[in-house]
Parts: C-alpha cells; sequence; structure tokens
C-alpha cells in the first residue's frame, strides 16, 4: 500500500511540475485549443489521422519538414526539408506568425497569426495534442 501512496504522489507531481511549466510559459491550452479551431479543417493531430489538405501533425516536433510519409508537399516545403528545417517551438513560432515569409511558396495558405499568445497557446497545445509531452 505505502508503494501505491508513494507511486500516486510521484505521478501528481509530475502532473503539477509539467502544469506549472506551461503556467510559467503564460501558455492556456484551452485557448489554444481554440486558436486550433483555425487549423482543423486541414490538419488532424491524433497518432494515425488522416493527412487532409494539410499534413497530419502528430509527431511535428523534433520532425524534418515534409517528411511525413504518405502527403504530397509542395516544392517549397520540401525544400525547406532538404536544407534541414527541422519543426520546433522557434520554427514553427516564425512559420505561424507568416508561413509565406518563410516558406516562400508554400501551398498554406493561411496568412499567419498576427499575436504572439495566440501562438504560444497554440504551441502548447500542439504539444500536448501532438505526443511532444
Amino acid at each position: 500500500m505505502r508503494g501505491l501512496l508513494t507511486g500516486f504522489a510521484g505521478v501528481a507531481l509530475a502532473i503539477a511540475v509539467s502544469g506549472a511549466a506551461l503556467a510559467d510559459e503564460g501558455a492556456d491550452l484551452d485557448k489554444g485549443k481554440k486558436v486550433f479551431a483555425r487549423c482543423q479543417a486541414c490538419h488532424t493531430l491524433d497518432e494515425g489521422g488522416a493527412n487532409r489538405i494539410g499534413p497530419n501533425l502528430h509527431g511535428i516536433f523534433g520532425r524534418k519538414a515534409a517528411a511525413l510519409e504518405g502527403f504530397s508537399y509542395s516544392k517549397a516545403m520540401a525544400a525547406k526539408g532538404a536544407e534541414g528545417l527541422v519543426w520546433n517551438e522557434e520554427t514553427l513560432t516564425q512559420y505561424l506568425h507568416k508561413p509565406a515569409a518563410m516558406v516562400p511558396g508554400t501551398a498554406m495558405a493561411f496568412p499567419g497569426l498576427r499575436k504572439d499568445d495566440e501562438i504560444a497557446n497554440l504551441i502548447a497545445y500542439l504539444k500536448v495534442e501532438t505526443g511532444a509531452q
């Protein structure tokens, strides 16, 4: 019984620490989910989820650009992947701010997000929903 309680305490601590890390960054997962509503017509998040107009985003953190099997990327995005672009918080922040500026010729019609807090909230949400955390 004591081991079980110790295990529960460890899980509770891990949850509190991960929640605190997100709070320290000022990220709001609920707001991130609302921002993602603009993306869900083109992207899915579930592991093994379907590609739509855009690729499934599960596992995007740490993945090279244009590397998801089964999706036909634009030549511009494929070139960025060949150059070594890897998706992480920094590169996604830049891309989500203005996709066409980072990847000229991208097929993604989305113009970008203007507000830094929307991008931070979206990235925090994506991290949780795509298996990065």
